[in-house]
């Protein structure tokens, strides 16, 4: 029943309202080969992308933000929140990475993320005294540096923040967890006095994984057989009831009218069994155009202002969640579509535009050597390669889940090998592999060729961008 599933919330960035407010993504930038920051701030300008969450304050970024128009969340990594609990320390940060951006013609912040999910049970209770101290200082070092006024200290925080009780797992029961209760009544009350918005992350894709039994179309927008009736008000999907979920536990502490961001949300393409093309395309189509028509939740109507999470694939993140960590992108590891997706939300077949300019390395692959004498190794050298290269394909229900063991090795020696700037070197595995010009990908399974790192390079872009757009239009257009 989808009832009982209600409250399975989900944990773990682009706030969108249509041509109103904007289009913002969240840039994660945990990649082998990055894409340059000012190549990226483009390619948000062309997609009408006009807000942004960092999850830092990383001068690269901030510095190809300059000018740009985007309004911006900077981040203060969860690993820095017991600094900031140093109010000398805190008014430092605001000069660094707030202030000394903050003029006309500068970059346009908005917000700062205090840390990000800092309650995860996960972490073991590690910053559960110093978050709140974190908000506190920050937001006071704003206001000290009289950008308070326009810039808001918020903590993004998990979906498990909140729930319904066991005997009751409707929304209208939502409250707080009561081990964060005290704990989040003052974060909520702070956030209150200073007009900043609650910020919270929901991940449909979550309900779903590793949990057969959740009523898979409730993850998405299209409908279900059997919605949830809460005292008469019907849900069809996680979505609202998660939201929803919040709006009443806000309301049992005397702060449901707050602004809330939803400071992440979206779907994975790869790394798991439900993590695919066609269910992204599915969550997304139904997602945008319920943002665009201003329709809310049953409890909390009209605009909601989200982030859309994320922008491009990072392959190098932790997959300790998970291998589906690496692929939340839009947009792949090179700034090429993976989908046509229509940002507007209103049918207006604004399909996403691709990064401009990308240079690849050579067309040359990393395989495995069928005249190999001795295998004994293998499999050794397999997870070598897969320690430092992206294997997450290679998972059960992901694209290249399908390979037989040869096609396993080459792509394990060819992610290596990419992640190594094709060097030689990086491309024997005591014998067991070789460097090959023929394109060794599948029709599902793509053998990447990595970006130039070196951003000065005369290279042309590789065939391979042409080959994969081509594959792109036969599948999708």
């Amino acid at each position: 029943m989808v009832k009982e599933w209600v409250l399975f919330l989900t944990w773990v960035g682009v706030v969108w309202c249509v041509e109103g407010v904007g289009l913002g993504v969240n840039w994660g930038t945990q990649a082998t080969h990055p894409l340059r920051p000012d190549m990226v701030v483009e390619m948000m300008k062309e997609n009408g992308i006009r807000k942004v969450k960092l999850f830092d304050a990383d001068a690269s970024s901030m510095n190809a933000l300059v000018g740009s128009g985007i309004e911006v969340m900077v981040a203060i990594p969860n690993n820095q929140l017991a600094e900031m609990s140093d109010y000398v320390r805190a008014r430092q940060w605001v000069q660094r990475n707030v202030t000394s951006y903050h003029y006309r013609g500068g970059v346009d912040i908005r917000y700062v993320a205090v840390g990000n999910e800092p309650f995860l049970k996960s972490y073991n209770n590690s910053f559960l005294n110093v978050t709140f101290p974190a908000l506190r200082n920050i937001q006071n070092a704003l206001n000290d540096a009289g950008v308070g006024d326009s810039v808001k200290a918020t903590v993004p925080l998990n979906a498990d923040v909140y729930e319904s009780p066991v005997d009751n797992p409707v929304p209208s029961a939502g409250i707080f967890r009561p081990d964060l209760s005290d704990l989040m009544t003052q974060i909520v009350q702070f956030l209150n006095k200073n007009n900043a918005p609650f910020t919270v992350n929901i991940y449909p894709f979550l309900s779903l994984y590793g949990n057969d039994n959740f009523p898979f179309d409730f993850a998405f927008f299209d409908g279900v057989a059997n919605p949830v009736n809460d005292n008469g008000i019907s849900y069809t999907n996680v979505f609202d009831a998660n939201f929803d979920t919040l709006i009443s536990a806000l309301r049992a502490l005397g702060y449901g009218d707050m602004p809330i961001l939803v400071g992440e949300v979206g779907w994975p393409t790869d790394g798991d069994k439900n993590a695919n093309l066609g269910n992204a395309l599915r969550f997304y189509n139904g997602l945008l155009p319920r943002l665009a028509a201003n329709r809310g939740t049953p409890r909390r109507p009209g605009n909601i202002q989200v982030y859309l999470f994320g922008l491009i694939d990072e392959d190098a993140k932790t997959i300790a969640p998970g291998n589906f960590e690496r692929h939340w992108g839009i947009f792949r590891y090179d700034g090429q579509p993976k989908f046509p997706l229509d940002l507007s939300g209103q049918g207006k077949n604004q399909f996403l535009v691709g990064a401009r300019n990308v240079y690849y390395l050579d067309p040359k692959w990393c395989m495995f050597n069928p005249e190999a004498a001795d295998l004994s190794k293998l499999a050794e050298n397999i997870n070598y390669a897969c320690t430092f290269g992206d294997c997450t394909g290679l998972g059960y229900g992901s694209s290249c889940n399908n390979l037989d063991a040869n096609g396993n090795a080459s792509y394990a020696f060819n992610m290596y090998y990419q992640v190594q700037n094709q060097n030689d070197m990086a491309c024997n595995f005591e014998g067991l592999a070789k460097v090959t010009t023929n394109n060794i990908s599948t029709p599902t399974c793509n053998f990447v060729i990595q970006i130039n790192p070196s951003s000065s390079s005369p290279l042309r872009p590789s065939l391979v961008a042409f080959l994969d757009f081509t594959l792109y239009m036969i599948l999708f257009l």
